[in-house]
């Protein structure tokens, strides 16, 4: 609701993946298509996705887990939408901040898409 009110040229929008893709598979919608899910979220924003904040999800506990070491196909949402930052982040990193930092960034810089 409170987007509709807000002016596309003056408000952008950052999309967690990991919380989209969760909130698929716990809605029950998103369980067998959790990137299908995470699409959907952001083609429904009226204003232009520009930011992902990116970690991913344990496929077996469903916590956080740094990006590229769990189940979320992140090729194929940056394949259909593309922004212009990735916001690296392990909200409960079982590591140094720095670690998760560059494990993030190497994985994102080998992604093809």
């Amino acid at each position: 609701m409170l987007t509709e009110e807000l002016d596309p040229r003056l408000v952008h929008l950052e999309i967690d993946i990991y919380w989209a893709v969760t909130g698929g598979i716990n809605s029950g919608e998103g369980v067998r298509d959790p990137e299908g899910f995470t699409l959907d979220v952001i083609r429904s924003a009226p204003q232009r996705v520009r930011q992902y904040h990116v970690k991913d999800r344990d496929p077996v506990t469903g916590d956080m887990a740094d990006l590229g070491t769990g189940m979320i196909n992140f090729a194929r949402i940056f394949r259909r939408h593309q922004v212009l930052e990735y916001i690296v982040e392990n909200d409960t990193p079982d590591v140094t901040p720095q670690q998760t930092a560059a494990v993030g960034s190497r994985y994102l810089r080998r992604l093809t898409y």
